[in-house]
């Protein structure tokens, strides 16, 4: 999230391979608005990758059963206070700081932005994916998952 009321970005993060994709908030981010936005960006996904998401417990997310009801989609919600549960996407959120600091005004952003940094991001090398990228990473699943 940005500053109060300075917009957000709504971030979807593989666990396995770390790939991300990310779209804008710019004004309210209500249930209705991100239930519609995550319907959206998973919609973009192969069959494969649309098992289940954990969700923290936002009021954003409070649409949780007409977006699995809509998508098919199994939904986790983490315990209370435990960001731990969702490591990956914490993680992700860090790196988004680099790109939008803290209290960043994000009313402005258009998915072309996002899509900037997704993309960055999708072709940065990473330690924990013995220095591939995440889209190598997430391309090695699916290639296997065919086969």
């Amino acid at each position: 999230m940005g500053g109060v009321g300075k917009g957000a970005v709504i971030t979807l993060v593989e666990r396995s391979s770390r790939f991300v994709l990310l779209a804008p908030l710019p004004g309210r981010h209500t249930a209705e608005i991100a239930r519609m936005k995550l319907s959206e960006m998973i919609a973009t996904l192969p069959l494969e990758l649309r098992k289940s998401i954990t969700w923290d417990r936002g009021t954003e997310m409070a649409q949780h059963a007409r977006f699995r009801t809509e998508t098919g989609v199994a939904i986790y919600f983490c315990d209370p206070q435990s960001p731990w549960q969702r490591g990956t996407n914490e993680n992700t959120n860090g790196l988004l700081r680099q790109y939008w600091p803290k209290g960043a005004d994000l009313r402005h952003l258009t998915d072309t932005d996002c899509d900037a940094v997704a993309l960055q991001l999708n072709t940065r090398p990473r330690k924990t994916l013995e220095w591939q990228t995440p889209g190598q990473a997430l391309n090695k699943r699916l290639v296997a998952s065919a086969v």
